[in-house]
């Protein structure tokens, strides 16, 4: 069931734009119909009833000089004077008699106005013509020798200022809504221009050109990312500097133990010692993979298709059953060799522990995506997010004697994330394991 609260939030806006321009708008509508109502429930209402009494006063003084001066010259001279100076068309049918009907209801505040002014000032019995208001006013008032008949132009009792203030009022407001709108753009503008460096540094792609813009509060966020920026790229700087120094005093140790193994001859327990190296370079040269993150590749538009063709080939060169399919060239923004190696992880995990592999590449809701299904074993589902911490590996439900130091989770993943995408384990159709890589484009 949706709440009134959450009915009225999907009707609002969602852009700042779009919110701020209703901050802005909202105030002046409310304003607009205040005014309207005041205008419409006094000024309005105050010059109808004027103006009505003034046409009713003008028409009481005609029955007046028709009272004084019965004779039909008097009366064609008041006719006349009436016509050039009250602007009425009066016509008089000596022994008319209106017709006896009742005067229907007043409809219209006009007409009410107009029935008040009449019953004020001619105080006669009167029909009013409520149909012809739009064009002209026509009254008929009874007289004692004949039928007066009024007829007066629309603007006797109209007030054109009702036009001219709802076209003011409208002008106003859309001169302002402009402005506004012009104003909240520009503003808008900087936050968006922030929002798209952050994605950009997010995914790992250069944003060197971007400087702060915009009202203070903005500013003063544009700084902060970049201040965050700066440093990131100075930890990752640093980190990098330092496992190269980790490399070489590891390895140049590494060396000597297997040359002074090497010297030893058969003695007893060489073996083993030979095993234990083995396996500290391989824990090193993984350690070392993870840490760096090929964080000194740039990215560089490249077809998503080709690279994980490429990655499946060099699979297949080497005895791995896949089965590949494609959806057709996918060019994005890519690390082509930290990718390759994160989807190499990937494959290479579920050849080792599977029989066969799918591997499907396409277009899905804005994002590309690399999925890789296999008939294998799989991974319960309550440690899917534990294997991709590092150095762990789910012996229980993989082959125990496979090799591997427990990164290739990781790496791929902070690959992933380093592109602005990510790595998610999932239930495979084909029985297995799923692993998505969803990337944005």
């Amino acid at each position: 069931m949706i709440t009134p609260g959450r009915w009225l939030k999907r009707l609002l806006p969602h852009s700042l734009l779009g919110r701020s321009l209703l901050i802005i708008i909202m105030p002046l509508v409310l304003l607009q119909l205040v005014s309207a109502y005041v205008f419409y429930g006094s000024h309005w209402e105050t010059v109808a009833k004027r103006l009505a009494k003034g046409l009713a006063g003008d028409i009481g003084t005609v029955i007046e000089a028709f009272r004084a001066f019965p004779d039909p010259e008097s009366r064609a001279i008041i006719l006349s004077i009436a016509a050039t100076k009250m602007e009425l068309d009066i016509r008089f049918e000596p022994g008319g008699i209106l017709p006896n009907q009742p005067q229907p209801p007043a409809g219209s505040f006009l007409e009410r106005a107009m029935a008040e002014a009449m019953a004020e000032r001619v105080q006669r019995p009167y029909r009013m013509d409520a149909d012809s208001f739009e064009r002209e006013v026509v009254i008929r008032v009874q007289l004692s020798d004949g039928l007066l008949e009024i007829y007066a132009p629309k603007k006797r009792l109209f007030s054109s200022t009702t036009y001219v203030f709802i076209l003011w009022m409208l002008g106003t407001a859309m001169l302002l809504f402009g402005i506004a709108t012009v104003f909240m753009r520009n503003q808008v503008r900087s936050v968006r221009k922030l929002a798209v460096a952050a994605d950009r540094f997010g995914r790992g792609l250069d944003v060197a050109n971007f400087k702060p813009e915009g009202a203070t509060e903005v500013r003063q966020a544009a700084q902060a990312f970049n201040l965050m920026r700066e440093r990131i790229q100075r930890q990752i700087q640093q980190r990098t500097e330092m496992l190269a120094g980790v490399s070489h005093d590891l390895r140049t140790p590494l060396t000597r133990m297997k040359l002074q193994l090497a010297m030893m001859g058969d003695d007893e327990g060489r073996a083993e010692l030979n095993e234990d190296i083995a396996e500290m370079e391989r824990m090193v040269e993984g350690y070392l993979a993870f840490a760096r993150g090929e964080g000194s590749e740039q990215p560089t538009p490249a077809d998503l298709s080709a690279l994980v063709d490429d990655v499946v080939g060099r699979f297949r060169r080497q005895g791995g059953t896949i089965d590949l399919h494609s959806e057709g060239e996918i060019l994005m923004p890519l690390r082509p060799d930290a990718l390759s190696r994160a989807l190499g992880n990937l494959i290479g995990n579920a050849l080792r522990y599977a029989g066969h592999v799918w591997v499907r590449v396409g277009r899905r809701q804005g994002a590309a995506e690399v999925l890789v299904d296999d008939d294998g074993p799989g991974i319960p589902v309550e440690r899917r997010e534990e294997v991709f911490k590092p150095f762990t590996r789910i012996e229980e439900s993989r082959n125990p004697g496979t090799g591997g130091v427990g990164l290739g989770l990781t790496i791929a993943r902070d690959i992933a994330r380093t592109h602005g995408g990510d790595v998610l384990l999932e239930d495979s159709p084909l029985g297995g394991l799923r692993a998505r890589v969803r990337l944005p484009l």
